[in-house]
């Protein structure tokens, strides 16, 4: 009787470190509104992706937002949006590094807006 009540504690104990080890994912919808063509889509995928901790990530350049999905306890959204600023793309409220903007291909830079001629 002692056997089954002792495995029963230890198989009831194992339960428990499995359940408190399980991974929690977060999801965000990030403001990328230099993502304007494939290459862009391209190069954010590509690095965001081989950060720590991240699950996915979608660009899409129609709405100019970055999906991504994280485990909580590898990173957090602070971390990926560092991310897509050292790639040259702004996010949400973080500025993309002028060093890594200046490296991107033409068609990945904002056009520049002009103002019209004084008459």
């Amino acid at each position: 009787m002692k056997k089954i009540q002792l495995l029963f504690v230890a198989l009831f104990g194992m339960i428990a470190v499995v359940v408190a080890q399980q991974k929690v994912n977060d999801k965000a919808v990030i403001k990328t509104p230099g993502a304007q063509c494939e290459p862009c889509k391209m190069r954010i995928e590509n690095y965001v992706s081989k950060e720590y901790g991240v699950l996915s990530v979608n660009v899409d350049i129609r709405k100019k937002t970055t999906t991504v999905t994280w485990i909580t306890d590898r990173t957090n959204i602070e971390n990926i949006k560092a991310a897509i600023a050292t790639v040259g793309f702004d996010a949400d409220d973080v500025s993309a590094e002028e060093s890594a903007y200046k490296r991107l291909p033409e068609c990945c830079k904002k056009p520049v807006e002009k103002t019209p001629a004084a008459p």
